[in-house]
């Protein structure tokens, strides 16, 4: 057709049309210009069927420039274990950026990013691996995914806090790899990923970001490094005794670690499974031979979106639905009250349930719970060395499945209320077999739990941070010497300055003073005087100015040599506590004395006491003495005194090897604990060279200790 017939094809250029033909229209009004397409025309249909073609082939460049490419398989380099891999994948210079000499000294930060591979290529299936990762540039770890810290460490993490050490990280959610033999060489079953953001230190460019060493956290494993790509650290783990070959693999799911122990055991049974609920028990077992825990709190983190919709035999310390209500469970669950739900913390922390609360209908009624968190050691009571709840938790897509195994939660911690508990460090869940329980209904049978791991924690000291002072110190006295040896100045901690006492006015740095025995019970402020005016008294010497400061202490331990005889001895041991806030329910102590004493132990008469071997006495009040109360004002004194408990433990020299000379120093003990936190010792034992006025002092310590 002519012009006109042309036109009537024409319509207004949108979006990706005006690519293809834009032409100038007809009939333009005022001098303005349009711009019309042409759809269609039978003069031009192969330019535009060209510029189609064009266009489409543009939109299907553009489209796979924008998906990401598949991660590549781990290259073949003949490695009949577990294959390691971690390859850096970018890095950019980010600031503070440092002067020319800083960065050639390696102190420029850079972002990176990177990923690592644990490829089971072995013949036994990989239960909750742990990879050891040797960073070399001062990595600080921002984010992990496919894996958490092993040891429960907040991100950011510096891998050098811990001593330079290799970082362990261990798989999460998917804690186990199975073999390919079982699984017809399946990489979704036996390999697992780690994608790693961070920020490290290095030089100018070009910079490396390798560490330099990568491993399996597990020892029967020995990895060698092998060559893969030059940008890419590899390593190839075997067994180090490998089990005899077989060409029969391990039965399907067998995959279960054995049971270990150690100073805390975290116990995760799943009861019942559902489809978007599952119930779980939860069991601390406290294994440590002295350690106690008093007002427990755990704590641990949701990986997967869970949420905790009831608890009993224990309760968080906030009762929080916001991250429920406005986060992804809110929108899934859209009928759920959420009024009624407990927590939707990604982290809760929970507590134990007082004893008024062990038998209510919803909160308590489970075995080992409601104790105010006291969890005491076995070799003091085997029934009190347990505690446990149950909670129902809410599961989150993907993982609405009844069938499939639920995920156990990471990063579990547990701290106790009293400064005398231990700092405990936990590694991550394991998954072991399933715990027996005895069948409800009485009858000669067990139930097993649906899964079961377990989390093993340990007492442990940060060498990285400031030792931990002592809270009890121990002072020693005798019969035949009127004085008492006290601990070192500030052998719990030195006073501390405060506005109203900018300054303290006693010594950090002069030894410590003799006492006088009825100082030891007086407050630190008494004493001192009271010390003084003793000093003067007896003519001893001038003390120092300013006076030693105290020790600081919130528990006193005053061991005192009583008798010495021929055939036997004895010794007082007596308990001061110094705490205002709290009494000590079921204390326990522990003396360690020397060989030679240790075989003559007979009884103690106003605690149990048993050798428990290694030199030890453990002693515990009976009943009537397993309170130690809290420092309280008496009537007829001027200032508070501690609680007390005491009690004579008697000796006999015949059965001990060797002689006992209970005067030189066999007589008293080398290391004393308390609630088993380690006491701070005198640092001499009393001599005989004060003994003419010996008998007076003894009988005022004796009239003070029996009236207050």
């Amino acid at each position: 057709g002519d012009s006109s017939d042309k036109d009537s094809f024409l319509t207004p250029c949108h979006g990706l049309w005006s690519l293809i033909a834009p032409v100038p229209a007809k009939n333009q009004a005022a001098g303005k210009k349009k711009t019309r397409c042409r759809l269609w025309s039978t003069t031009t249909t192969m330019e535009v069927m060209h510029a189609r073609l064009a266009l489409v082939f543009l939109l299907f460049v553009a489209l796979a420039a924008a998906q990401p490419l598949p991660a590549p398989a781990p290259a073949d380099v003949g490695c009949n274990g577990v294959f390691l891999t971690y390859a850096p994948e970018a890095h950019q210079r980010i600031r503070p950026f440092v002067d020319p000499a800083a960065a050639a000294a390696g102190r420029q930060p850079y972002s990176f990013r990177a990923s690592a591979t644990v490829l089971n290529n072995g013949v036994r299936t990989l239960p909750s691996w742990a990879l050891l990762v040797a960073f070399a540039h001062g990595e600080i770890l921002v984010s992990l995914d496919g894996a958490v810290l092993t040891f429960g460490d907040d991100l950011p993490y510096n891998t050098t806090a811990a001593g330079g050490g290799a970082t362990s990280l261990s798989g999460n959610p998917q804690t186990d790899l199975l073999t390919p033999i079982a699984t017809a060489g399946d990489l979704t079953r036996i390999q697992a990923t780690v994608k790693l953001v961070g920020t490290l230190f290095a030089g100018p460019e070009p910079v490396v970001t390798l560490p330099s060493a990568i491993s399996l956290a597990d020892p029967a494993y020995s990895c060698l490094p092998v060559a893969t790509a030059p940008s890419v650290l590899s390593a190839c783990c075997v067994l180090i005794a490998p089990d005899q070959p077989s060409a029969v693999p391990p039965a399907a799911g067998n995959t279960y670690l054995p049971r270990v122990t150690g100073d805390l055991v975290i116990t995760y049974d799943v009861l019942q499974a559902h489809e978007t609920t599952y119930l779980a028990l939860v069991t601390l077992e406290n294994n440590a031979a002295m350690g106690r825990l008093d007002g427990w709190e755990l704590s641990w983190e949701w990986r997967r979106g869970e949420f905790v919709n009831s608890m009993r035999g224990a309760y968080p310390r906030e009762v929080d639905t916001r991250g429920c209500l406005y986060g992804p469970q809110g929108q899934y669950y859209k009928d759920l009250d959420f009024s009624k739900v407990l927590n939707c913390e990604r982290r809760p922390v929970v507590h134990d349930l007082p004893p008024s609360r062990r038998n209510d209908k919803s909160l308590g009624q489970i075995e080992h719970c409601c104790r105010n968190g006291t969890i005491l050691p076995k070799t003091m009571d085997e029934a009190q060395s347990r505690s446990a709840f149950q909670m129902e938790v809410y599961k989150m897509p993907p993982d609405l499945n009844r069938t499939a195994r639920p995920h156990a939660p990471a990063n579990f911690r547990i701290s106790g209320a009293s400064p005398l508990n231990q700092a405990y460090a936990c590694g991550q869940p394991a998954l072991v077999s399933p715990t027996e329980f005895p069948d409800p209904s009485g009858l000669v049978s067990t139930t097993l739990a649906v899964s079961t791991w377990q989390a093993v924690c340990n007492m442990t000291v940060d060498d990285s941070k400031p030792s931990k002072p002592p809270q009890c110190c121990v002072s020693f006295s005798a019969f035949y010497n009127e004085s008492v040896i006290p601990c070192s100045t500030c052998a719990c901690g030195c006073p501390a300055s405060t506005p109203a006492a900018p300054t303290t006015t006693c010594s950090t740095t002069a030894p410590a003073l003799l006492l006088p025995p009825h100082a030891l019970l007086m407050p630190f402020e008494w004493r001192a005087k009271e010390t003084l005016k003793w000093y003067h008294d007896e003519e001893l010497g001038a003390p120092p100015n300013p006076t030693p400061c105290g020790d600081s202490c919130g528990v006193s331990v005053n061991w005192h040599v009583a008798t010495d005889a021929a055939g036997g001895w004895s010794a007082r041991v007596t308990l001061f506590n110094w705490e205002e806030g709290a009494d000590m329910r079921d204390w326990f102590a522990t003396v360690v004395m020397d060989d030679k004493v240790y075989g003559g132990f007979e009884q103690a008469y106003s605690f149990n006491a048993t050798a428990v071997g290694d030199g030890a006495i453990f002693m515990r009040g009976r009943e009537g003495f397993e309170l130690l109360l809290r420092e309280s004002n008496v009537s007829g004194v001027d200032y508070p005194v501690p609680g007390k408990q005491q009690s004579v433990l008697s000796f006999t020299k015949k059965n001990g090897p060797g002689d006992v000379d209970v005067v030189g120093g066999d007589g008293f003990p080398t290391k004393v604990f308390f609630n088993g936190e380690e006491c701070a010792m005198p640092q001499m034992i009393p001599s005989q060279g004060v003994g003419i006025r010996a008998s007076r002092g003894v009988l005022v310590l004796l009239l003070f200790l029996f009236f207050f």
